[in-house]
């Protein structure tokens, strides 16, 4: 239960109305527009029923230690939100403890930064145990410099991440305390997760099916195309974060009578480094795979700057190093797409060595897709001539499904094989 499906103490509940605020710096990098970080913040306040009343820009001369804001702009700000009958003010940067303190003091409304709206989201959609879990340790990291907050949702499991509820307890040592024996609790039960998840997938490494992972900023179109390619059915919607735990399901694809395909939880810029953090273990799947697909939503036009912090989000995890996971760019939603931008965006792609056009909407360009990602599985597949043994049936089976068989004889009990694999496809074989 989120913290959204229920009243708190201070009636809160979906539906809140609020003003949101994007702070403008010198400095700050020309890939997004004011306008697209203001559509993005209202979008992330949206995925968790936030309704935004007003919404503006405040450019900072200076930042203010002690409230990131002036003065003077912060009592414009109360203004705006007395004026419409406001009670929650959404700050699209993060805020030291202190900021948001003082800010609340100043606006008299509650106060949320990036960091704990994209916390917010991440509680209420985490499904599974370790969903839970992760975001629950990425809370409690993030809230435990700030104890401004009710913590009694430790105690009386009223679900939900807290960030919206009203004042609570004032003994901060009991509150910290409190907070430093759950994290070493959760840390201990993701241990063991992360543990299980490595034997699996030393187990999925020995098995004859390549895993394809896909990446890309939150609603590109991931989930979208995982369930036309796998006829799945994961919760795909024109929503931010609608998919936060991976999902894994089986795919054809030319030459490979199975693969496996992997969905995973979208980014977004300025991630949280408390969720990456909480989430390496899931995001090591990627790591583990043979192919990366990269998903982006080319009618966005913010595309450049999504793509710019997938790859940001990714270096951190060590996978723009040698040896890491190719990667292929899928353009997606050309559908949206029309006359002379869509032509050029078409022309770009086929120039491209490793871009493919789709629509995963209307299926256009997937089955190109489908083979061009058959294609770089097998890519710097060498022939190697192999003699197994008639009851090694096994490792014939896996050859046959992971690689690109040419010629077999028998001799006597012995399969002479002529078999096309890469070079990760051979490393694999060896080990079984």
């Amino acid at each position: 239960m989120s913290v959204f499906d229920r009243s708190n103490d201070n009636g809160v509940a979906r539906g809140e109305r609020a003003l949101l605020v994007v702070p403008e710096r010198s400095g700050d990098g020309a890939l997004r527009s004011i306008e697209a970080r203001l559509d993005e913040a209202a979008g992330l306040a949206a995925a968790i029923g936030i309704v935004i009343v007003e919404r503006k820009s405040l450019r900072l001369r200076q930042i203010r230690p002690a409230s990131l804001f002036g003065k003077g702009q912060a009592e414009d700000l109360a203004d705006i939100a007395r004026s419409n009958d406001l009670t929650l003010l959404l700050v699209d940067t993060v805020l030291s403890p202190v900021q948001q303190k003082n800010l609340e003091e100043m606006t008299k409304c509650k106060v949320i930064d990036r960091t704990g709206l994209i916390l917010e989201i991440f509680g209420e959609r985490a499904a599974t145990a370790e969903g839970r879990l992760q975001v629950e340790l990425a809370h409690l990291d993030y809230q435990a410099g700030r104890l401004v907050r009710s913590w009694t949702h430790l105690e009386r499991q009223r679900g939900g991440f807290g960030f919206l509820g009203g004042p609570g307890e004032t003994q901060i040592e009991a509150d910290r305390r409190m907070i430093r024996d759950r994290m070493a609790r959760i840390r201990k039960e993701l241990d063991q997760v992360k543990r299980t998840r490595g034997l699996h997938r030393e187990r999925r490494q020995k098995a004859p099916w390549p895993l394809v992972a896909l990446v890309g900023y939150t609603n590109a179109g991931k989930s979208t195309l995982f369930n036309l390619m796998t006829a799945s059915s994961v919760m795909a919607e024109d929503l931010l974060f609608a998919t936060l735990d991976p999902t894994m399901r089986q795919v054809k694809l030319p030459g490979f009578d199975k693969a496996i395909l992997s969905d995973t939880v979208g980014f977004v810029s300025d991630l949280p480094t408390e969720l990456v953090a909480a989430f390496r273990a899931t995001l090591e799947e990627v790591a583990a795979a043979d192919l990366i697909l990269h998903v982006r939503d080319r009618s966005h036009p913010d595309s450049d700057a999504q793509a710019a912090d997938v790859a940001t989000v990714l270096a951190s995890l060590g996978l723009d190093e040698p040896g890491s996971p190719p990667r292929l760019e899928v353009w997606n939603k050309i559908d949206l797409m029309g006359g002379a931008d869509r032509d050029e965006m078409l022309g770009e792609a086929k120039r491209r060595a490793h871009v493919v056009a789709v629509s995963a909407l209307t299926g256009e360009g997937v089955e190109a897709l489908r083979e061009r990602i058959g294609r770089d599985l097998q890519a710097g597949a060498e022939l190697h001539q192999l003699r197994l043994g008639s009851g090694e049936g096994s490792k014939i089976a896996w050859l046959y499904a992971r690689g690109e068989v040419l010629d077999q004889r028998h001799d006597g009990n012995n399969l002479h094989l002529a078999v096309k694999l890469s070079a990760e496809n051979w490393e694999r074989f060896q080990r079984l």
